[in-house]
């Protein structure tokens, strides 16, 4: 089976995805989503552009500088930025994010300053943004388990009175985002048991971009990702991943349910990876050219732009704007990661847990004893 082939009902069919705009940028009806996208103005979707632009020069740049050496790795969301910003924007203020680690998009609808998630990537440190204050968690890199903190601490805030009140400064919703191959874990399976049974304010959005690393979505699943969370009695539904809008409508839709009691949602965003899974792989092992090419026509960030542009909304300055802000990000990028420094080795066993462990210390302490040996053969002019 191959995604440019989708078979009816299997996991990479187009059927059933909610759709605002086509690949080719014009604007179709859908009965139960366009009241959820009337009142974006043009300067709305303007943002929404410039957000995919900037996200998508933070890519870039970010795979150049490791490709340079300033980076250990790095993990793109190139072709999926309208998912990101779409349902990013669709956030409220005191709602909460669990991303795993590739939501540089929604990084930058909370508010993260992009340069702090290459701390991470750059191994200075776990993180470099407050999560209290962004309501956007530091990335996790172990697959699915962030889906049980999310609903963990959805849980908590049902518990504490912050749903259905009818506050909309005070309803909270959660939000968790994990790939396609992140569904194939047990974790995210008990998330899914305990929010529905829970009723927990959560919303599991799925960014299926169809290759778990190298393992494709056919080897996962024989039906849409979406069934899943229906077969654990939580509204679900598919989206088409390269449409900003639709992203948008059907995750707005998901928040108002959780914030007002009406319990968690899962969202299958369709979309396509790409780039590689990360730095360290070779795509070009395990998917055709012909492939990588379908899905570059159905680009989120021309289709979009194609919008705007039959509609008259975006205008030559306001594309030169943007890219000379995108010209501006890349630059502060290149500077603020060369600026970071080199951690020193023994950090490792930091904040590792919140107070002191045993075998954290024994092994700490073993560590820089074999560090120190060095330096004592150095002083004593041995070579070996």
């Amino acid at each position: 089976m191959s995604s440019t082939d989708p078979s009816t009902g299997g996991p990479l069919t187009d059927d059933g995805l909610v759709q605002l705009l086509t690949p080719e940028g014009e604007r179709v009806s859908h009965p139960d989503y366009d009241a959820r996208v009337a009142h974006l103005t043009a300067d709305d979707l303007r943002g929404m552009y410039r957000d995919m632009v900037l996200v998508r020069r933070f890519d870039t740049e970010s795979t150049s500088l490791q490709r340079q050496g300033e980076l250990a790795l790095f993990a793109q969301a190139l072709g999926q930025e309208a998912a990101q910003i779409g349902s990013g924007r669709a956030l409220a203020a005191q709602d909460h994010v669990f991303p795993s680690y590739r939501e540089h998009g929604v990084a930058h609808t909370r508010g993260v300053d992009l340069t702090e998630v290459l701390r991470l990537f750059r191994g200075v440190d776990h993180g470099g943004w407050d999560p209290v204050a962004n309501g956007f968690h530091l990335y996790t890199l172990v697959i699915g388990s962030h889906a049980l903190h999310a609903t963990g601490y959805a849980m908590g805030v049902q518990r504490d009175g912050r749903v259905g009140t009818g506050d909309p400064q005070r309803d909270t919703a959660v939000a968790v985002y994990f790939g396609d191959g992140a569904t194939s874990q047990g974790d995210v399976s008990e998330a899914l048991v305990f929010a529905a049974v829970n009723n927990a304010p959560l919303v599991f959005f799925c960014q299926n971009n169809q290759w778990a690393i190298s393992e494709p979505t056919t080897r996962q699943t024989r039906v849409p990702l979406s069934h899943r969370g229906t077969g654990f009695g939580i509204p679900s539904v598919r989206v088409d991943g390269n449409d900003v809008l639709a992203s948008y409508a059907v995750t707005a839709e998901a928040l108002e349910r959780a914030r007002s009691g009406g319990g968690p949602t899962f969202i299958e965003a369709f979309t396509y990876r790409m780039g590689a899974h990360t730095t360290s792989d070779d795509p070009t092992r395990y998917r055709s050219a012909a492939e990588e090419e379908y899905w570059r026509r159905r680009d989120p960030i021309d289709r979009l732009a194609a919008h705007l542009r039959a509609t008259g909304e975006l205008s030559p300055e306001f594309e030169a704007q943007v890219s000379a802000e995108a010209d501006a990000l890349g630059e502060r990028i290149r500077t603020a990661v060369r600026s970071m420094g080199r951690p020193e080795a023994v950090s490792m066993f930091e904040h590792v847990y919140a107070t002191s462990h045993p075998t954290v210390d024994a092994e700490r302490a073993w560590f820089e004893a074999y560090e120190s040996s060095f330096l004592d053969s150095a002083s004593e002019g041995s070579h070996r």
